[in-house]
């Protein structure tokens, strides 16, 4: 799936199944509270913290999806075209950054 189909994908659902989107405030909110999951997850699977008897159910994939579905939403109230602001924005990385990481020591 292109990402230009899956913001119009989550448009027609937003429009469809959940009525109306919530304000963008409240959608940011809904995007830290999803990371957060994220981050909980990764904690626990790659970090130190072990995980508690009601962390059983987690899925790192549906989290995920969950922060991009959210991501998309912001990005169709506020008219942003992603595919458009991801190459804009690899294209900016690889300028900025052409020489940066070849030459950290700590990579290698």
């Amino acid at each position: 799936m292109e990402i230009k189909e899956a913001q119009h994908l989550v448009d027609k659902w937003i429009k469809t199944t959940g009525i109306r989107y919530f304000n963008e405030l409240t959608n940011t909110a809904i995007l830290m509270e999803e990371v957060g999951e994220v981050a909980r997850i990764m904690a626990r699977q790659y970090g130190e913290q072990s995980f508690k008897k009601s962390d059983t159910e987690v899925n790192l994939a549906d989290e995920m999806a969950d922060v991009l579905f959210v991501l998309i939403c912001l990005a169709n109230q506020t008219g942003v075209d992603l595919t458009d602001a991801l190459e804009k924005n690899l294209r900016k990385k690889s300028l900025r950054d052409a020489d940066r990481h070849s030459g950290n020591k700590k990579l290698f």
